[in-house]
């Protein structure tokens, strides 16, 4: 007798389990979507480290250029008052 009272039991069991995954499915969603929020919003430090390595290049880069042209135009015109005057490269400036 007692196992055919627990039948019906045993029978609903399974099926909720559908109701209980979709219910914490909904419990978790605003919480995961300001999680995303957060982490589209703000810089990781490896992005950051990233980001200022490529400007670091692209500064020295241009540096680069500029010093050739400055020699360039010192070597046509040795006889130019700005020749002596070349302070060299200061990173980050």
């Amino acid at each position: 007798m007692r196992i055919r009272a627990l039948l019906p039991t045993l029978c609903v069991l399974p099926m909720t389990a559908g109701c209980v995954s979709t219910a914490a499915s909904v419990v978790k969603a605003p919480f995961q979507a300001a999680g995303k929020v957060v982490d589209w919003s703000t810089t990781s430090q490896e992005e950051a480290d990233r980001n200022y390595g490529r400007k670091m290049r692209k500064q020295e880069a241009k540096e680069g250029r500029e010093r050739r042209e400055f020699e360039k135009q010192c070597h046509k015109h040795p006889d130019d008052q700005r020749c002596g005057s070349y302070a060299g490269y200061r990173a980050g400036n």
